[in-house]
C-alpha cells in the first residue's frame, strides 16, 4: 500500500520546511582540524547572521540561533488565508579551552552557513604556589 509521502521519515520536514527553521540540517557541524586550528561548519538554514550570536565562556563556544517568522497573506479584502507563526532558537557548544578568547576566533556568516575558524592555543601550564599555614604560639 502506497502511504502519502506526509507518512514518511521525513514528512514533518516537508510540512515545516527548512525556511522555518525545522528539518534534520539544523545545526548539523562539521568540525575539521587544521594545523594551526580547528574549523567549525555549522548549517543553519532560514536564519540571518543578525539571528545567530556566539559567546564563549568557562572555555565553552556556545552557538546560539534564535528566529521570530511571521507569514500572513491575504485576500483582496484583507481577509486572513493563512497566517503562520514560528518563533525557536537552538544552540550548540563546544570546548574550545580556557586560552582561546573571543578576539582569537574569526567567524563568517554566508548563505545560511555558519563557518568558524579557532586556533589551537597550548594550555598554560599554572605554576603552583606552595601556602603554609601560619601557626601561632
Amino acid at each position: 500500500m502506497l502511504m502519502p509521502s506526509l507518512f514518511r521519515t521525513n514528512g514533518l520536514d516537508r510540512v515545516l520546511g527548512t525556511s522555518l527553521g525545522g528539518g534534520r540540517e539544523m545545526m548539523s557541524t562539521d568540525v575539521r582540524e587544521t594545523e594551526n586550528g580547528y574549523e567549525v561548519i555549522m548549517n543553519l538554514p532560514g536564519f540571518t547572521k543578525e539571528d545567530v550570536k556566539g559567546e564563549i565562556k568557562d572555555g565553552y563556544l556556545t552557538v546560539t540561533a534564535t528566529t521570530n517568522t511571521s507569514k500572513d497573506e491575504k485576500d483582496a479584502e484583507g481577509k486572513y488565508i493563512r497566517r503562520e507563526r514560528y518563533s525557536g532558537s537552538c544552540s550548540r557548544s563546544f570546548y574550545v579551552g580556557e586560552e582561546v578568547t573571543q578576539d582569537d576566533i574569526k567567524a563568517k556568516f554566508e548563505d545560511g552557513t555558519l563557518k568558524l575558524t579557532i586556533p589551537k592555543k597550548e594550555s598554560q601550564v599554572k605554576e603552583e604556589q606552595k601556602r603554609y599555614i601560619e601557626i601561632e604560639g
